[in-house]
């Protein structure tokens, strides 16, 4: 396949590849963060296609040089239509920094992982610097980072509240979410005449006016206002209240248009368009691309990211988890759109006739690998559902959570005559599979999706995301409660050991979130090494735009309740959580004894390390004349004579605090 493949088949990068395909001029340039890997999960690939799908000439300039004479953006000229701006398929800032701040080592959407070619906030630097050069050509900005910026947000890396990014930008359209819905109108209405600066009605995008501008109407849209920017930099709790209307709106399937001032101009974000069809979604993915790098990268090395998924399979889009720390659902929406069988089996044999391709899959999945084909058993009850997720804090009764459709890919997919094996990489919502927890489904289909995923799709090691192990934590997560969790590894056990498969269960698990305090952290730690754990798969919090835990970590209020909420934000707060994962290292164990002594937690202690030389066991006491701790326990008691006396305090306390615990 590769020896087949000519220079034109990749849309051209230079003014020669412009040539190449006969063209004397482009009508849409998109600037992208990304290199250029020609495939169906490289989101600026998937926008080039779709605007060549539609007829345009389309040209693509990937990561230009912001450090020269900017000659990377002149060289293609001015486009008849609009430029195209996207930061890539992460948010540049994420992209570029650890959840520490630190600028991260790799960049893995570039050749050889190097860093350096994509700037902080590469959709605002790209957007600024096209307006200087082409003042009157109009500016589509779209791409997670745009997507999740769209209106008044905290940015973790500068510690500020920023305005929408059209406002920082300068740009003209904000297309949010999964963008090919939305390009499709504009560049028909384009075409048919309509000027850009018409282009104010279409679903799924944001753009900027004055404020003394009367709003365009439209019959089928409500509006809805939220506080302005200036009011949300002067309270924290206003901007907390405004996060509840904008994440229930951008899960209706008919949502309100949102409203917000901004100085002198007013953000209007329209309604998102419903959940793209099955031939909708077959239709983006049946584009005819390389599913190559750019043949400009030969000698520059590999791609890390194209590495990852060069031979994975991706069949469904979306979250109904909401969890409260993602940004799935935030950009994809919590409706499922799954790929059709056919459309999916096409792709499978195309990849399994690549060139070097030996007989393996590393993923057939999605954001979530268990939520193919589910969704409303009664359409009518979605439309009217406002739930930020389907599965928290139970399952909702009219979500259909067959597990057949998926069993079915799985075992299609390995029936094809040049697949071995194929392998689950997504993350599975092992919370779904146990029977205690999804009540609606049948247990014992649910225990063969599990036995078909253990035995035939893991490669040594399942990685599952309890996430946490306190239940006030996982309950603002919006996660189960941790006993599904064991739930779900007797499960694994039982069939582990049935099919004599000596697999590995990995835990996934989160430090510093809201909510979590140091004795949560000890807890997780003595309970998971309770079950055999030594933790691997961590880590610290990291706070993104437009999710629930970031609003909380900014104004220390929940956009639900408004009620204040507790989060670790100091750095030594930050390593102090982190350092319970590490129990088993010797260099951390003096500290762990020395704080869990201080706060009365002697029985985590016991369970966490061992003993020291000449350690006795202290007990708890109640408080009888002692000075007792802020959390309302006493230091542990001096050894006395009558050892009798100690046991009998120490069983009662122990009872009371654990009593208190559950409460």
């Amino acid at each position: 396949m590769k020896n087949e493949l000519r220079l034109s088949d990749w849309l051209p990068t230079t003014n020669k590849e412009v040539k190449i395909r006969g063209w004397d001029e482009l009508d849409v340039i998109l600037f992208s963060g990304d290199a250029y890997v020609d495939h169906p999960s490289f989101g600026p690939s998937v926008i080039g296609r779709i605007i060549e799908d539609c007829g345009l000439r389309i040209a693509i300039v990937p990561q230009p040089n912001v450090n020269d004479n900017l000659q990377d953006f002149v060289k293609l000229g001015k486009p008849n239509m609009f430029f195209a701006v996207t930061a890539g398929v992460m948010d540049s800032m994420v992209s570029n920094y650890t959840a520490s701040k630190k600028q991260r080592d790799k960049d893995a959407y570039t050749p050889n992982g190097d860093k350096g070619f994509r700037p902080d906030y590469a959709t605002t630097v790209y957007t600024k610097i096209l307006k200087e050069k082409f003042p009157d050509v109009p500016i589509i900005i779209g791409g997670i980072e745009a997507s999740l910026r769209r209106v008044t947000h905290y940015d973790y890396w500068s510690d500020q509240l920023m305005p929408n990014i059209l406002s920082s930008s300068g740009a003209d359209l904000l297309v949010y979410g999964m963008g090919e819905q939305p390009l499709r109108e504009i560049i028909e209405l384009m075409k048919k005449g309509v000027p850009f600066s018409s282009l104010k009605t279409i679903k799924q995008t944001a753009y900027l006016q004055s404020r003394s501008e009367v709003i365009q109407k439209n019959k089928n849209w409500e509006d809805v206002q939220i506080a302005s920017h200036e009011d949300c930099l002067n309270d924290k709790k206003i901007f907390a209240s405004n996060f509840k209307v904008i994440e229930q709106e951008s899960n209706k399937t008919f949502g309100n248009r949102i409203i917000q001032h901004v100085a002198d101009k007013r953000l209007v974000i329209n309604p998102p368009f419903p959940t793209m069809t099955e031939a909708e979604i077959d239709a983006s993915f049946d584009l005819p691309y390389t599913r190559l790098p750019h043949p400009k990268y030969s000698k520059r090395g590999p791609i890390p990211a194209f590495e990852m998924i060069k031979f994975s399979i991706n069949i469904h889009r979306g979250c109904f988890g909401g969890c409260s720390f993602c940004t799935i659902s935030a950009h994809q929406g919590k409706f499922i759109a799954s790929r059709s069988k056919e459309s999916i089996m096409k792709e499978v044999d195309t990849v399994a006739n690549m060139p070097d391709f030996k007989g393996y899959f590393s993923d057939i999945g999605g954001p979530s690998a268990n939520m193919y084909k589910m969704k409303g058993k009664v359409q009518s009850i979605c439309d009217k559902c406002v739930a930020p997720s389907c599965i928290n804090p139970v399952i909702c009764s009219n979500l259909d959570t067959s597990h057949k459709p998926l069993t079915d890919i799985y075992q299609s997919v390995d029936k094809h005559p040049k697949v071995k094996k194929s392998f689950i990489g997504s993350g599975i919502r092992y919370d779904m599979l146990v029977p205690e927890f999804n009540k609606n489904a049948d247990p014992k289909e649910l225990e063969e999706y599990t036995e078909e995923v253990i035995t035939n799709h893991v490669s040594g090691r399942l990685k599952v995301a309890p996430e946490h192990t306190s239940d006030p934590v996982l309950k603002l997560m919006r996660k189960p409660s941790f006993s599904n969790f064991h739930q779900f590894k007797k499960m694994f056990d039982k069939i582990n050991l049935r099919k004599k498969l000596n697999l590995q269960l990995i835990p996934y698990f989160i430090s510093s979130h809201p909510a979590s305090e140091l004795e949560d952290m000890a807890n997780l730690a003595a309970e998971t090494k309770d079950m055999g754990f030594k933790l691997e798969q961590v880590q610290g919090f990291t706070p993104t735009p437009m999710t629930v835990a970031t609003v909380i970590y900014y104004s220390g209020y929940h956009p639900y309740t408004l009620k204040k909420m507790k989060t670790p934000k100091t750095k030594k707060e930050k390593e102090d959580q982190h350092r319970f994962f590490f129990w088993y290292k010797p260099e951390n164990q003096k500290w762990i004894r020395n704080t869990l002594k201080k706060v009365g937690r002697n029985d985590l202690i016991e369970r966490l390390l061992p003993k020291e030389e000449g350690y006795k066991k202290e007990a708890f006491k109640q408080d009888v004349g002692s000075k007792s701790n802020k959390k309302g326990f006493v230091s542990v008691l001096p050894k006395d004579k009558n050892s009798t006396q100690r046991k009998k305090k120490k069983s009662v306390s122990e009872k009371k605090y654990k009593k208190k615990r559950r409460r």
